[in-house]
């Protein structure tokens, strides 16, 4: 038991902002990334695979550290390549 909920809390970490990542490079924006994986995870939340609120909260953390991320590449991809 304990272990599934590492587990859940360790993919909590990594998923949602790898996601939202995924997600902007296949749509081209941000935050179109970010409400796909909030969608995605909200469906989860129905589905009754999160329980508690400490993964709410890792969720949270994670779906802004990525959202942050995806922000960084997509304006450093509008800026285009430096120039020598």
């Amino acid at each position: 038991m304990l272990e599934s909920y590492v587990m859940k809390i360790i993919l909590a970490l990594f998923l949602p902002g790898l996601l939202v990542v995924l997600l902007t490079r296949i749509t081209y924006h941000h935050v179109v990334g970010l409400v796909l994986t909030v969608a995605l995870i909200a469906a989860s939340v129905y589905a009754g695979y999160t329980h508690t609120w400490l993964l709410y909260a890792v969720d949270a953390l994670s779906l802004t550290v990525g959202f942050y991320y995806a922000g960084r590449m997509i304006r450093n991809a509008r800026k285009g390549p430096k120039e020598e």
